[in-house]
């Protein structure tokens, strides 16, 4: 598929049924994910920064963001979706330039998020993020092609307010982001699959939630439930490290079991080598 196939297709996913989106990290964790069978690839902010040696939370930076997605998107065949994080920049324009540059990078969609990291308060205003939004949108159709804006809200993941006002917090939210030109809405944190169905059924943007092995629903459970989409954030990034660690632990006591069961280096070598010409 060449971009503008990917872009239509992306669009295409999210029009019906729930879409799982598994989230890479580097070019390797992607070409491995779209060889499982997933027919998009969202990056983690989390994966990526770590693997860059930084903490998530905008710590990355646009030009390494940018630069991951680019190593990604010229990897795989599928669609992918972006983690901006809160766009590297506190302004519109900042927001603006971002999706220029992770659009030119290969990207067809981002997830946009609406945590403050710097100030007092937890979250932008619904007017601030607002206009940060429509920024992320006019620079997206300036693309000329379909463009997924996801819109994050971290109300449950940053526990603003009271637990009892959240879920009108939540749909508030939503309204506004859908004025501003979001495409969904995306609540990290929220696991009460009750009101989770309650959001589906109230929000006027399709829902995306973190599946939180142990804690969230079932994915079975939350397709039931009409969540249009569903992605994991830095789970599986996690679960590879954790292999990592423990490999490496054995390794150091005089036990190979763990290496054993790697990835052989000729399948890397074959997944990752592109066609001439």
């Amino acid at each position: 598929m060449n971009l503008h196939e990917r872009a239509r297709r992306f669009h295409e996913l999210h029009q019906s049924g729930t879409l799982v989106l598994p989230n890479a990290w580097d070019a390797a964790s992607a070409a491995l994910i779209a060889e499982a069978g997933a027919a998009a690839v969202a990056t983690t902010s989390s994966g990526v920064s770590w693997a860059l040696g930084v903490p998530d939370g905008e710590q990355l930076g646009r030009e390494e963001a940018v630069a991951a997605v680019a190593r990604i998107a010229r990897t795989v065949a599928v669609p992918v979706s972006a983690d901006v994080e809160g766009g590297y920049g506190p302004t519109p324009a900042d927001v603006a330039d971002t999706i220029a540059a992770v659009i030119d990078a290969g990207a067809v969609g981002v997830n946009l998020e609406d945590r403050r990291r710097t100030g007092g308060d937890a979250l932008w205003s619904t007017d601030e993020q607002g206009a940060r939004l429509a920024a992320a949108r006019a620079a997206g159709d300036r693309g000329g092609r379909p463009f997924i804006l996801n819109a994050r809200t971290d109300v449950y993941l940053a526990a603003v307010g009271a637990p009892e006002e959240r879920e009108d917090m939540t749909l508030a939210r939503a309204v506004d982001y859908h004025r501003a030109g979001a495409d969904c809405l995306f609540v990290p944190g929220l696991a009460d699959l009750a009101v989770i169905a309650r959001l589906v059924s109230r929000a006027p943007l399709p829902i995306n939630i973190m599946l939180i092995p142990g804690l969230t629903p079932t994915i079975a459970e939350l397709r039931a439930a009409g969540v249009r989409r569903l992605s994991v954030g830095q789970a599986i990034a996690s679960a590879a490290y954790e292999v990592a660690r423990r490999a490496a632990a054995q390794l150091l006591a005089g036990d190979d079991a763990t290496l054993r069961h790697g990835i052989p280096f000729a399948e890397m070598q074959r997944l990752l080598t592109r066609p001439a010409g």
